[in-house]
Parts: structure tokens; sequence; C-alpha cells
């Protein structure tokens, strides 16, 4: 390998080789890479949820709405449980969003001791634009490998995620 082709986890695994050639470093390998790359993605998508006025966390309740289907309609209960908040660090993201004009709480009428969350037209339209700005920084991080590989490496982690979450 060529100094080039060389990340900084190499230069650790080499500190470690030196010190305790004794070590099988290979998960280190692995999850730092990991590690290092999911820091640095979480920044840029950041950034791009930035551009459209939103932070990552409100982000991530607009989202949440909008993948669950028309009518885009979500118990706080529901968003709590999904996005493993507490009930009151929901109700401080909800009522920043619903100050902001991107979803409203209404009456669950199925439940009179209940709310439901709704996206408005708005929170609907920057939704859609911010997942976009995130899945554009994440596909131009991802055109390092072609079509091919970007399978293999999908098919990998999850391999992984499923194994390390029994």
């Amino acid at each position: 390998m060529s100094a080039e082709d060389k990340d900084p986890v190499d230069a650790i695994i080499g500190q470690w080789a030196a010190v305790r050639p004794d070590l099988d470093t290979r998960a280190m390998e692995v999850f730092g890479r990991i590690y290092r790359l999911s820091r640095a993605m979480s920044d840029r998508t950041d950034k791009a949820y930035a551009a459209c006025g939103i932070a990552r966390g409100e982000f991530d309740v607009l989202a949440t709405l909008r993948r669950s289907g028309e009518p885009y309609t979500l118990s706080p209960r529901q968003l709590s449980a999904t996005l493993m908040l507490t009930s009151g660090g929901m109700t401080g993201r909800l009522d920043k969003l619903e100050r902001a004009g991107l979803l409203r709480r209404s009456p669950d009428p199925h439940d009179r001791r209940g709310l439901q969350v709704t996206l408005t037209e708005q929170g609907l339209d920057l939704v859609d634009r911010a997942v976009g700005a995130g899945l554009a920084v994440q596909t131009e991080a991802l055109s390092a490998l072609d079509a091919e590989r970007a399978d293999q490496l999908a098919d990998l982690l999850r391999e992984l995620l499923l194994a390390t979450e029994k």
C-alpha cells in the first residue's frame, strides 16, 4: 500500500503494531473507520440541513412524520419511541417546529387525552428539500465506490449491524 493510500487509522494501527505486535487490530481498523466516517458524514449532512434552516434533531422529527405517509400524522408518543427521545425532549422539538409553522398539534380524535402531530405544507416542502440535500452529500461521498462495491459495503454493514444488535 502506498503512502497516499493510507488513512489516519493506518497510522494508529501501525503504532499499535510497533508497541503491541501481539494484538489483532482488525476490529480497530473496521470500527475506527466506521466511527471516523460517521463523524465526517454527520458533519457534512448537518451542514446540508442547516442550509435548509434546520438542525439534525428537527430534521429527524420532520423526516419521521414524512416517512409515515399521508396524512403525515403521528402521536408524540410514536415520535418519541421512533426517535428514542424522552417526552420532555420531544416537547421541546415539537414546540420549536410548531412555532416555525412546520407542524401542528391537534387533539387526537380517537383519544380525548392524546394529541396528534401533523406536517404542514411548509414542513412537507422543507423536509423534502432537506432529505434531498442530505442524500446529495451522502451520494457524493459514496461515489468513491462503484455501484457493485457500494452494494457490497451496504450488505456487509447490514450483516455487521444485525450481529451487533442481537
